[in-house]
């Protein structure tokens, strides 16, 4: 029997690619915890969650049966990519969500270095005491905006990685993040909740 324990994911799909199918179940095994639950948190609802997780392995297999994928290290990356996009399909086609996007001509040049900089540990710290009040604020926010956060916040994905997943500007990033920030900033004064991170 063959044990694919010492392959990474990106040789597991390029021998599924290759007509392998028990590379496809460990392939499968090794992600769809953390896939499944970047989808949930992304669309807030369990069997959507469900419908677009479905698909989304749908489309990873067709991809890797069309030999669309290419080997550059970052298979999960991929993976990720492919979800985001068929979540951003399903709103579109549902029109179930009303997504407030920034303004065409939102200037984020005031933002300073600081702002995207890793905070130190003692920040560190304080955020960890905080998140789960930082959670429950995430749930009311737009996909799109809640989606950067998770990704920043919980994948600790770099502003770059979040655009090129998501397919959008390094500037559409962080003002998702903005508006994210304020709204949540907002609600936290609104239910009375400490909210001192360092984001």
């Amino acid at each position: 029997m063959k044990t694919f324990e010492n392959r990474t994911d990106e040789e597991l799909a390029l021998l599924y690619a290759a007509g392998d199918n028990k590379a496809f179940d460990e392939l499968l095994a090794r992600n769809q915890q953390k896939l499944f639950n970047y989808i949930l948190f992304v669309v807030h609802d369990q069997d959507l969650a469900n419908d677009i997780f479905q698909d989304t392995f749908i489309k990873v297999i067709t991809k890797l049966q069309e030999g669309k994928y290419a080997d550059t290290g970052k298979f999960s990356f991929w993976l990720t990519r492919i979800a985001h996009n068929v979540i951003i399909d399903k709103f579109r086609r549902n029109k179930s969500e009303h997504i407030t996007e920034p303004n065409a001509d939102n200037d984020l040049s005031h933002l300073s270095n600081d702002t995207l900089t890793e905070g130190s540990r003692e920040s560190e710290y304080v955020n960890a005491q905080i998140m789960d009040d930082v959670r429950h604020l995430m749930d009311t926010l737009p996909a799109t905006q809640r989606e950067v956060v998770y990704m920043r916040y919980y994948q600790e994905l770099s502003f770059k990685e979040i655009a090129e997943l998501t397919g959008v500007s390094i500037n559409t990033s962080l003002g998702r993040m903005r508006y994210a920030l304020i709204n949540m900033r907002r609600m936290a004064k609104q239910h009375q909740i400490f909210l001192d991170m360092d984001l």
